[in-house]
């Protein structure tokens, strides 16, 4: 395991860089405890009480970045001043991706859960069956694996991989969470067939996603 997490960190971290993220490990895990309570709609209404929070956080610093901007592309502001404007608007928007990237880290347990919650549905059911949305029928109308009947869409956990049926079968392990972590903080070096990166994407890509 630890050789595996060494090539996350680079190739030169110890255990003690395992240790330091365990706190978080053990937070997502709890909320994966929790989830397992929720329906698989209250499972899948979770992101878009995320992308809420998200918007929440970052409401003030977009409604001041949209008002220079706006300002900024009137004709009758000289052009010295649209310089400086331009100035303010590129260092609100640095801000405001420190403060997304502070708003990601604290939904990170939460969005990790959801994920593995949503892999350990797959793997223990061959369909889940959640109220239709308009993605649902759009999925349906491209993809064998969902089906609509009525209000319900249907997702099955097998589907066809260069015409070969693969079942569903995997949830995020300890190390793969850790791995989603450091590949979230941009840490990823190297990892090898067979270790679950395809997995470990699924996090930080989920998580990201949530911003828009």
């Amino acid at each position: 395991m630890f050789e595996f997490i060494s090539k996350l960190f680079g190739g030169n971290k110890s255990e003690k860089d395992v240790k330091e993220l365990e706190p978080r490990v053990e937070e997502i895990n709890r909320f994966f405890e929790e989830y397992q309570s929720l329906s698989h709609d209250e499972l899948r209404d979770k992101s878009d009480e995320f992308r809420r929070r998200i918007k929440d956080h970052l409401a003030e610093i977009d409604a001041e970045i949209t008002s220079l901007k706006s300002e900024a592309e009137k004709e009758e502001v000289p052009f010295d001043q649209k310089e400086e404007l331009y100035r303010q608007i590129d260092k609100l928007e640095k801000d405001r991706d420190e403060k997304l990237e502070d708003i990601l880290n604290e939904i990170l347990p939460e969005a990790f859960a959801v994920m593995k919650e949503t892999a350990h549905r797959f793997t223990e059911n061959e369909t889940l069956e959640v109220t239709a949305t308009e993605l649902d029928r759009q999925f349906a109308a491209k993809k064998d694996f969902v089906t609509i009947e009525g209000d319900r869409a249907t997702y099955k956990s097998t589907w066809l991989v260069r015409g070969i049926p693969v079942r569903w079968k995997m949830v995020h392990y300890d190390v793969q969470l850790i791995g989603g972590i450091v590949l979230h903080q941009g840490k990823i070096s190297e990892m090898a067939t067979g270790e679950g990166k395809t997995l470990v994407s699924t996090l930080p890509a989920y998580l990201n996603a949530l911003a828009g």
